[in-house]
């Protein structure tokens, strides 16, 4: 029968609804590109790392959707169902074990096991601390379950020498208590590597030179030499073809010169010729040799002296059948098998090179291998078996917090119910009067925001400390203004386990954070652009001053210039004229208007100024998007989450007085002053009087205001006439 599946729109995607046992069995089913997420890491999240580490069976440091559907099919073969798993059960009921398989049945002998070691036969059930308390207890003891055998003092010496070696040159497992030990099957690829070393051994040993038991100190050198007695011989053939470049053929004069501390340095002396060059066919082995080789060749000569016509040379052709004379020796050499390398938890450091030959002969008679296949076959039997133990345990794990991953990774239900914080929340912010709760793990602040920018969402990159520690997260801030906020300023990090660090700003990415920040954004941006104005004013004014005064007490027979003063004085006047006919205007078109048109008027200005940035700010907060912000921590989202400024408003809550408390509006360290108030409201009442006067009259006050404007205008026409 087909599934039916329900689906919730939220997060402006359509979201499975996992809400019994068949819809995580019939997950297989399920189109991946109807998952949330389609991997996800298994560090940075507030989730249980023992059940990420087991479902992370290939140990790549992720969560994929296939790692969790072999878990579901892993987890039918050995429990009768997954109510449990739905509910999140502390527990795993002893009833939910399968033991209509032998291997059912096994677990269920090893769970009354477990239960009957902790004094708890009475109990149906299993937790997670009877399964740890159980492999605690079985990892002290040498015969566990595991099959994996560290050198314990239990053995005997030999048996711990077996293991020591094997370790060293073959590699290790952890056994339950974290120790290196070796299983079966490193044992095995230990003792097989052995067999192999030592048949070439034999071989080698078997085969025949003319050099007797010195072949292997003799071909150690002949492969060191090679090269500069080969250099030598092709000199001489040189010098023998071309007489007259023979002292090119030698060592130059300027090669042998003495560096700054009197000595020359191996590296140049090794690259000159092994000998001086002449017309000789042969290579005197005593007298006249580099003093960086010559320790070696009077080592090579006192091994081959007996295999040379004259011991004290030695003449290309007899270097020739010495060299042949290793041919059959080197190509055995040259065939050294290859040691087995196997996939464990400690790598070797070891060769089995350094292994003596009497003890690779007792390792390979076979007793020490059969004894270890003893104990592997006596553990393999223990009532406790720790593979069971671990199956188990993951079946603890699965009840308990199975659903609660498929809930972050199948859908965000979790982030959407906000009861709860998603696994990838860690924890709240408390800056500037908030709390953020959309926390995120941090490893590159470079790398992450270069793609969280895409996430339209106002970040704020912390480094936090705590007792020493360290770790580095990112806020995303979804509500209130952002005046505030900025690289440096300090907040408090609470984590989920309540431990609270110091968090510090280190990096912002500013996004709009709420219409309200965009209303008030351009009148904030017009304040800060007259006050900059003014300061700038201010500043060259004062300049101007102190530069007109420096010039005063420095040059006092500088008279006062009337014509000038008088220029500036009509021009000062030119511009209050034309600033009084501006506001003519504006009175006059003020004044015109009816009553009911005045709020109309202030709410266009209102629109007409906050509107762009309030439309514009509205249209990018409809863009924020989860997916961003969790890709740039190692998420693959399988489409956007949006935040929309409900959600926004809930992760990011602000500060407001309790429901029930009193607010008192008597600030004890502002000061009073009656007078001042009483002037203050005084000049409110005035005004308020005027304006209703002005309203009263203002056809009056316009046609006044008109009348002066066309004075104005006459009386300039009448100067610019006369002019």
């Amino acid at each position: 029968m087909r599934h039916t599946w329900t689906f919730q729109r939220v997060g402006g995607l359509d979201q499975v609804v996992l809400k019994n046992a068949d819809d995580i069995i019939n997950l297989p089913n399920l189109d991946p590109k109807l998952w949330v997420a389609l991997s996800c890491p298994t560090t940075g999240l507030d989730f249980d790392q023992r059940t990420l580490q087991l479902l992370d069976s290939d140990n790549d440091g992720r969560i994929r959707i296939p790692d969790i559907l072999d878990a579901i099919s892993w987890a039918k073969d050995k429990i009768v169902s997954f109510d449990n798993i739905v509910q999140s059960s502390e527990t795993l009921p002893l009833s939910q074990i399968d033991d209509s398989t032998e291997q059912g049945k096994k677990l269920l002998v090893t769970a009354h096991s477990i239960l009957a070691n902790l004094n708890k036969s009475q109990a149906d059930y299993l937790t997670q601390d009877d399964v740890q308390q159980s492999l605690k207890i079985n990892a002290s003891k040498l015969y566990n379950g595991d099959l994996i055998f560290p050198p314990s003092g239990e053995l005997s010496p030999e048996m711990q020498n077996f293991i020591q070696t094997a370790i060293k040159t073959t590699g290790a497992q952890k056994d339950m208590s974290g120790q290196d030990g070796i299983n079966l099957e490193i044992a095995q690829t230990f003792v097989k590597n052995l067999k192999s070393w030592q048949a070439w051994q034999t071989d080698i040993s078997n085969t025949q030179t003319p050099f007797g038991e010195n072949r292997s100190e003799i071909w150690k050198l002949v492969q060191e030499l090679k090269p500069k007695i080969d250099d030598y011989f092709l000199r001489v053939e040189l010098a023998q073809y071309a007489p007259q470049a023979q002292n090119a053929l030698n060592v130059d004069e300027k090669y042998i010169v003495p560096t700054q501390n009197g000595l020359l340095s191996d590296q140049a002396l090794a690259e000159l010729p092994l000998s001086k060059i002449d017309s000789n066919n042969s290579l005197d082995l005593v007298n006249g040799l580099n003093p960086l080789w010559k320790s070696k060749i009077i080592r090579f000569r006192a091994l081959v002296a007996s295999h040379l016509t004259d011991p004290n040379q030695l003449t290309s052709q007899e270097w020739q059948d010495i060299q042949t004379g290793l041919n059959a020796y080197a190509t055995l050499i040259s065939s050294k098998p290859d040691m087995q390398q196997l996939n464990v938890a400690t790598k070797p450091t070891a060769s089995i090179e350094d292994i003596p030959s009497n003890q690779i002969a007792n390792f390979t008679n076979g007793n020490l291998l059969s004894e270890f296949e003893k104990m592997v076959d006596q553990d393999n039997k223990t009532p406790i078996s720790a593979s069971d133990v671990f199956v188990l345990e993951k079946l603890v794990l699965f009840q308990k917090h199975f659903y609660r991953l498929l809930i972050n990774f199948a859908s965000f239900a979790e982030f959407f119910s906000l009861d709860h914080y998603a696994a990838f929340q860690l924890g709240k912010l408390y800056i500037d009067g908030r709390c953020a709760t959309l926390c995120v793990a941090v490893d590159n602040i470079a790398k992450h925001s270069t793609m969280a920018d895409y996430s339209e969402l106002c970040l704020l990159y912390c480094e936090c400390t705590r007792h020493g520690q360290k770790q580095t997260i990112v806020a995303a801030i979804t509500a209130g203004q952002g005046d505030l906020l900025m690289e440096g300023r300090n907040g408090v990090f609470i984590d989920n386990e309540g431990n609270d660090w110091d968090a510090n700003v280190v990096k912002m990415i500013t996004k709009p954070i709420s219409i309200q920040q965009a209303i008030w954004a351009p009148y904030q941006r017009i304040g800060r652009l007259i006050t900059e104005q003014i300061n700038k004013w201010a500043s060259s004014k004062d300049a101007d001053i102190e530069k007109t005064s420096t010039q005063a007490i420095q040059n006092p027979e500088n008279k006062f210039d009337i014509g000038k003063s008088v220029g500036i004085f009509a021009a000062i006047g030119l511009a209050i004229g034309a600033i009084g006919t501006a506001l003519a205007t504006i009175f006059q078109a003020i004044f015109s208007l009816t009553w009911w048109q005045f709020p109309l008027v202030i709410l266009g200005l209102f629109l007409i100024i906050s509107g762009p940035s309030v439309i514009l700010a509205w249209l990018k907060l409809r863009r924020r998007t989860l997916g961003p912000l969790l890709e740039a921590s190692g998420w693959a989202i399988n489409g956007q989450v949006k935040i929309n400024l409900l959600l926004g408003g809930l992760l990011t809550s602000k500060a407001e007085l309790p429901t029930n408390a009193k607010r008192n509006l008597t600030d004890p360290l502002r000061k009073r002053n009656k007078k001042a108030r009483i002037i203050f409201w005084s000049a409110i009442l005035v005004g308020v009087v005027l304006v209703g006067t002005a309203l009263w009259f203002k056809n009056d006050i316009a046609n006044y205001f008109k009348q002066q404007q066309q004075q104005l205008t006459q009386s300039q026409t009448q100067n610019e006439q006369k002019n």
